[in-house]
């Protein structure tokens, strides 16, 4: 903490008796302060936050937490890759993550860097005929920069989350669920000349497996026939996003840099879209209370707002608005074969990129349990316990032939807030740290477990050796 106030000083160009003197404190105080030789108390972190004009939430143990977790699966496959380098201790990260973050990030974005140079010289082997290399590089995806990008802003983005509750508060019974559908049709029609059609039909695309596209020369909005009324909600409010905040869009991609290349800033614009989406379907403030009303029941939301369970479960993965916080949550949302397709984290929980996920981690049990709400308290090998509440989720056409998309979405929170959720009831939870809770972990390759039945791989971080169930057997 006193390393990150040190570094807030120096950007605004004061001394330490000039800040202490801001802040009400004594010289020396502030440098016992600074020297991480005093704990940051609340009062004086709030005296800070004002007078810096900062948010409180840049001292948070929570982004050092997430660091910490990355350096040590980067300088763990770096130690496992290299002859005769030895294991960097976790106490050293610790340190390192402490008091020099910034050095810590710098050496996330060599070893970025480092991976794509590997990548390239995999792909120029190819090239020269030299066989196949062992492909141990992975360049960094435009995927993983907007996750990062979201995961930075703690998956909240005011700037259209505030537009989007002013458009539907301005007229909330025209925006009310019953209606919403309706209003954005007549909304894109009125403002943008934009007319919105089932695909299938005349002049329209066949076989559309988005659920929408837009034609800017017809002026046409085209949506795939089997969406619902609320995903038909979802995807006018989405394309509306682009037409009336499109502005806002592009300035925060090219705020954070995610206008490098096409894709980058394709997926940047979907996904800012989308957040401007569920936001304007369910406004902050009125989601909120009745998120805190009924305990955060995830199906109840999603009755009151008429949209889906992952759109209320990602919804509630945002409600991070300064002086009106909601539950800290993490979502995630993963497939039968344990990719990640999306992955937003508000707090601490650390989602690996390194060696897949747990397959003891309660998501994947949805699958075996359609249309269940299956929960678990699962403790990390840090000694930290989490509450996590699962169920699978279908999209696509109806038919007996049909392809549906079928996944299992999640919502996390600490176990010290797991008494606010409804799904809680009648659990044990100060005893978390007991047989109730089920030790996962971030996936194999970082996972330190030894004594795991489930183990894949051996492990990059701890040297924990692979399992014999992967010897051909007898």
């Amino acid at each position: 903490m006193g390393v990150r106030l040190q570094r807030l000083r120096e950007e605004r160009g004061l001394s330490q008796v000039a800040l202490a003197r801001l802040l009400g404190l004594s010289a020396s105080y502030l440098n016992q302060l600074e020297r991480n030789q005093r704990p940051l108390t609340v009062p004086v972190l709030l005296k800070i936050s004002a007078v810096l004009n900062v948010d409180a939430q840049l001292f948070s143990e929570d982004d050092a937490a997430a660091l910490t977790t990355d350096l040590r699966a980067v300088l763990g496959e770096v130690a496992s890759s290299s002859d005769g380098a030895g294991a960097v201790s976790q106490a050293e990260i610790k340190a390192l993550v402490d008091n020099m973050p910034q050095v810590g990030r710098a050496i996330l974005r060599l070893h970025r860097q480092w991976r794509a140079a590997g990548e390239r010289a995999d792909l120029l082997a190819a090239q020269a005929g030299a066989g196949d290399r062992d492909m141990a590089y992975s360049r960094p995806t435009a995927d993983e920069a907007v996750r990062a990008y979201l995961n930075q802003r703690q998956n909240h983005v005011a700037e259209l989350d505030e537009r989007a509750e002013e458009i539907a508060m301005a007229d909330a019974e025209a925006h009310a669920p019953q209606r919403i559908a309706a209003t954005l049709m007549q909304r894109l029609a009125s403002r943008h000349g934009v007319r919105t059609l089932a695909a299938g039909g005349a002049g329209g695309p066949d076989g559309l497996m988005d659920k929408r596209r837009f034609d800017p020369v017809q002026r046409v909005l085209w949506l795939a026939p089997s969406l619902s009324v609320g995903q038909q909600a979802f995807a006018m409010a989405a394309e509306l996003a682009l037409l009336e905040a499109g502005d806002v869009i592009d300035g925060l991609a090219a705020a954070a840099g995610l206008d490098a290349d096409v894709q980058t800033r394709r997926l940047a614009r979907v996904a800012l879209s989308n957040y401007f989406a569920g936001a304007l379907l369910m406004p902050y403030r009125s989601f909120l209370e009745a998120a805190e009303a009924h305990r955060y029941d995830v199906e109840r939301l999603a009755f009151r707002f008429g949209v889906g369970f992952e759109a209320v479960c990602h919804r509630l993965s945002t409600l991070q608005r300064p002086g009106a916080c909601g539950l800290p949550f993490f979502f995630v949302r993963v497939d039968r074969a344990g990719n990640v397709s999306k992955r937003q984290s508000a707090t601490a929980f650390h989602f690996s990129r390194v060696g897949g996920t747990c397959p003891l981690w309660i998501v994947y049990e949805a699958f075996s349990r359609p249309q269940q709400i299956v929960t678990q308290l699962a403790r990390m090998p840090d000694g930290r316990t989490y509450f996590w509440v699962a169920r699978q989720v279908s999209s696509g056409p109806p038919g007996y032939q049909s392809l549906q998309k079928t996944f299992a979405v999640a919502l996390g929170c600490d176990v010290s807030q797991a008494h606010r959720l409804v799904y809680a009831q009648g659990l044990a939870l100060s005893s978390s740290k007991g047989a109730q809770a089920t030790p996962i972990g971030p996936g194999c390759k970082v996972c330190e477990r030894g004594d795991c039945p489930q183990r894949a791989v051996a492990s990059i971080v701890a040297g924990t050796p692979a399992p014999g169930g992967l010897l051909p057997a007898a």
